[in-house]
């Protein structure tokens, strides 16, 4: 394995390496990601302070610079400076795979306009985790965090939820929280996955319905990969209210939440569960 990347460090001497890190758990690490931090003249991260967690442990005592949203604008024009002197270069993120969700794609579109080499070290992912163990459609999206805006995450959100696929976010507790009624709006009678702590001690995965979605505990430390089903069809549901169903929503409407008049409708008819929630918020509206 260590004569094999000899010879890509002969064949690729103006190289930028992007390795993969563990997500969690220190030990989900290939050995030719380590032999290949091992072998870089600089390194570059995101946090020092956490990938020293990393280095040390695999006795990697190549010299850090820090890159991360703030500074990696400034940081190109030296490191394709250096990448050009013939340092090896790696770039790294806290966890997983970088430029995806994290620093790199600025550099490494740099890299490409100056006919650098990259060379991807592939490793742990959070969302191929996520999506093998969700039991959804191996088709999936990868939205990535939720957006700063309400209005644009509104917006997309509606967007994706005409994709006919699993649907892959990032997102912090806080944030689930605050966006559950959006959730709920967009991905009613999907399934949801959400993994917490993901390859650590703590791991925990909770699986339930998008209707069913509870608000968590938002003193939950750490970042949430939830994975939601591909639509869930129902072929004999109806796709229409008759007009008694709709007197009974209007009926309901202040006296039930939206769950309990969805869970109602259900057991009188057989009626998609999208319909009845979009009919339930446009009354809502009404008023």
């Amino acid at each position: 394995m260590i004569e094999n990347l000899k010879s890509a460090n002969r064949v690729f001497k103006k190289s930028l390496y992007l390795v993969s890190t563990p997500i969690g758990n220190l030990n989900d690490i290939s050995l030719r990601a380590i032999e290949t931090l091992k072998r870089s003249d600089y390194i570059l991260c995101e946090d020092t302070r956490i990938s020293k967690n990393l280095l040390e442990k695999y006795q990697i005592k190549s010299n850090l610079i820090a890159n991360h949203k703030f500074n990696e604008k400034r940081n190109v024009v030296k490191i394709i400076k250096l990448i050009n002197q013939g340092s090896l270069i790696s770039l790294i993120s806290d966890a997983g795979t970088p430029g995806i969700s994290d620093p790199g794609s600025i550099l490494v579109n740099e890299c490409i306009k100056n006919n650098i080499n990259i060379i991807p070290i592939p490793g742990a992912s959070a969302v191929i985790s996520a999506v093998s163990i969700s039991g959804f459609s191996e088709k999936f999206f990868f939205y990535g965090f939720f957006p700063e805006k309400d209005k644009i995450l509104k917006e997309d959100l509606e967007n994706l939820s005409k994709l006919n696929s699993s649907i892959v976010f990032f997102i912090s507790p806080k944030k689930i929280n605050k966006n559950i009624p959006l959730i709920k709006k967009n991905f009613i009678g999907r399934k949801i996955l959400i993994c917490r702590e993901m390859t650590k001690f703590y791991e925990e995965y909770k699986r339930s319905k998008v209707e069913d979605l509870e608000p968590l505990k938002n003193n939950l430390k750490g970042e949430l990969t939830i994975v939601i089903s591909e639509k869930i069809h129902d072929k004999k549901a109806s796709q229409t209210l008759d007009e008694s169903d709709k007197r009974l929503i209007k009926a309901m409407i202040n006296k039930l939440s939206i769950k309990e008049i969805t869970d109602l409708i259900i057991r009188k008819n057989d009626i998609s569960k999208k319909i009845i929630y979009d009919y339930c918020l446009k009354i809502k509206d009404e008023k």
